[in-house]
């Protein structure tokens, strides 16, 4: 090894070329030799490789454990690579800057880099042209030549843009990827706790109410959360109707009780988070929590609006009109923030794999959602207009402007056609069959994105949600069960 000026970890195929003493074609078998592989031969191997190996117009390069040889006018060619730059440089030391390693009686140059990779810069400095591999990861191929100090442009423009398009697959995988293990990552996990106040208690807490695997009480507590959502649900569709609103129990209807119960269960859940969370401000932030924020806050809302308005309406006098129509709007109102209750069914997304899936799909390809919603207002404008055109002057056309035929030009693009409105020419009806030939190219584009995308999110979530349970501690509600039934039957006979 005293031939070796060491600037970097050595290779093992340097030690060998070294302490061992067979023949260099024995030493480096199966290596890949650039340009002195041709010169040898049979008889005179060894001859020719040594004379190569003093040869000062021959760059000897050991990249990874592989040999190569490239001429010093090729790749003087390009000053700017690295290679170029030790061909044209004439101070030794500063070409001890360029590779890891430099052996002096071999006149070879060491280099820590990928051997694979520098088959297709070798033969850019042959022919001036760099290859590009699509079994080559596209991320470690562009490090490896900015290594090397080789431009992308240096390769064919259908490989450049095919590689160019790879690469920026590549990426936005990346960041789905990252994307989506920051969705499933829970942000509270038990080292957050450590060094908190009732660090132990709040720990137990958190993982009754938000970590259904942790325990069978957990567990019980998930399913009865998602009972009480479709209680309040069916309970806010069923007090519309007429019949039941006459159903009292102390002056209030069963169906006020009932969602005050749930009010209160979902208040206690929210209150029992927030205390118990090792992070206020991302609690906050979290779209779950803030879904679960927004089921209690109408009910309370509620309320206060209510005692507004009776108390405007008690000291309402009869020939106040401002006041009254006050009291109008805050009706309407009130039936507004009544109607924000249905957004509770968004709880069921907290122990819904398949909610979630959704909610992440559509954030992920918002891009092509909103590509899709303009293309369909293209098209409703677009088909409208030339409705109008071709129908206004029927007597009792309903088509009487651009914007009556919008709705007409909506329901036909996306296919469902109700015959509410329908063309009288024929004229009319050829530019209804376009319409709804748009429609249909236009709905099964972003059909195969979508599910793609979709069926790839859930198979992650679903078995990031089975790895995540624990054994001790799983419910096997079927088992249990049996072997009470099994117990039962023994005991009896």
């Amino acid at each position: 090894m005293k031939d070796i000026c060491a600037r970097g970890k050595p290779f093992s195929a340097r030690v060998r070329f070294v302490e061992h003493s067979h023949s260099l074609a024995d030493l480096y078998k199966g290596n890949i030799y650039a340009s002195f592989t041709e010169q040898s031969s049979k008889q005179g191997g060894r001859n020719s490789i040594q004379s190569s190996l003093r040869n000062p117009f021959i760059l000897n390069l050991n990249v990874g454990g592989k040999k190569f040889q490239i001429d010093c006018l090729a790749a003087a060619k390009y000053p700017v690579t690295r290679i170029g730059r030790i061909a044209t440089c004439s101070d030794p030391i500063k070409r001890l800057d360029l590779c890891d390693e430099y052996s002096v009686q071999r006149n070879e140059y060491f280099f820590d880099r990928d051997p694979t990779v520098f088959c297709y810069i070798s033969h850019f400095y042959r022919s001036g042209i760099l290859w590009i591999m699509d079994e080559l990861c596209p991320l470690n191929y562009v490090e490896e030549i900015e290594y090397w100090g080789i431009h992308i442009n240096y390769t064919h423009n259908c490989c450049r843009t095919l590689f160019l398009e790879h690469q920026d697959e590549l990426k936005e995988n990346i960041k789905i990827q990252k994307e989506l293990q920051a969705e499933l990552e829970r942000h509270d996990h038990e080292k957050h706790f450590e060094g908190k106040w009732l660090g132990n208690v709040r720990k137990r807490v958190w993982n009754l109410v938000e970590n259904p695997y942790s325990s069978i009480p957990a567990k019980m507590l998930a399913i009865l959360s998602s009972i009480f959502v479709l209680i309040s649900i069916v309970t806010m569709c069923l007090s519309t109707v007429d019949e039941l609103k006459h159903l009292n129990l102390y002056g209030v209807s069963y169906m006020e009780h009932v969602e005050i119960t749930c009010v209160i269960f979902f208040t206690t859940e929210y209150i029992m988070r927030l205390l118990s969370t090792s992070d206020i401000r991302r609690f906050l932030k979290t779209v779950l929590n803030i879904v679960d924020l927004i089921a209690i806050l109408p009910f309370y809302i509620q309320i206060i609006f209510e005692r507004f308005s009776e108390d405007a309406y008690v000291h309402l006098h009869p020939d106040d009109m401002e006041k009254m129509e006050r009291v109008g709007q805050l009706g309407k109102v009130l039936k507004i923030i009544r109607l924000m209750r249905i957004f509770r069914i968004l709880k069921l997304a907290r122990h819904s794999i398949g909610l979630r899936a959704f909610g992440f799909t559509i954030r992920q390809c918002y891009q092509q959602v909103c590509c899709l919603f303009l293309f369909i207002a293209m098209g409703v404008f677009t088909f409208s207009a030339l409705m109008h055109s071709v129908e206004h002057d029927i007597p009792g056309t309903n088509f009487t402007s651009i914007p009556d035929a919008w709705w007409w030009a909506a329901v036909s693009i996306s296919t469902v056609g109700y015959g509410d409105t329908i063309p009288d020419t024929i004229l009319g009806r050829i530019v209804a069959f376009l319409c709804i030939s748009f429609g249909i190219i236009l709905n099964g584009m972003p059909i195969s994105i979508l599910y793609n995308r979709f069926s790839d999110f859930y198979a992650k979530l679903k078995a990031h949600e089975s790895t995540s349970v624990i054994k001790t501690t799983e419910i096997r509600f079927k088992e249990r069960i049996m072997e009470k039934i099994k117990t039962c039957c023994y005991t009896t006979w």
